[in-house]
């Protein structure tokens, strides 16, 4: 392990740096790390480590973490507003399923009530062609 204290400027803290040279694995995870994120800004996208500073890979792991998870995320939220749009699309059509309903029913309760107006008109001129068929039946009978 290598340490180096230094002090930038009189007014500023000491700023200590430690790396190793022994712990060898993680350089052999960052290759297996190494992969580009084309949904990110080129700014964004994890630059490779200092592969003899123990914290430089510590840090391109957690950016390559960092960068999936975004990419997950970003994957999850399209998917979520293509759900979205399709529950709009649904929605709408129910609006016009729902005043086409409306329209129905009115119509149905106008010709509900023009049935009953028929049948009782159809009623009382059925009574009145007996009333008639009696009454001349009764003339003819009488002359």
């Amino acid at each position: 392990m290598i340490t180096s204290t230094r002090r930038v400027s009189p007014d500023k803290p000491e700023v200590r740096i430690a790396f190793s040279l022994d712990n060898t694995p993680d350089v052999k995870d960052v290759e297996d790390l190494s992969q580009t994120f084309p949904d990110l800004e080129q700014r964004l996208q994890p630059v490779p480590p200092c592969v003899s500073l123990r914290e430089s890979v510590q840090v391109y792991k957690e950016h390559n973490r960092m960068a999936r998870e975004f990419h997950q995320v970003k994957h999850e939220i399209a998917v979520l507003e293509d759900r979205k749009r399709k529950l709009l699309a649904e929605l709408v059509e129910d609006e016009k399923v729902a005043v086409e309903i409306a329209r129905l029913e009115e119509e149905f309760q106008l010709l509900t009530e023009e049935n009953r107006t028929l049948v009782t008109v159809h009623s009382e001129r059925a009574q009145q062609l007996e009333s008639l068929c009696l009454t001349n039946q009764t003339r003819q009978d009488s002359s």
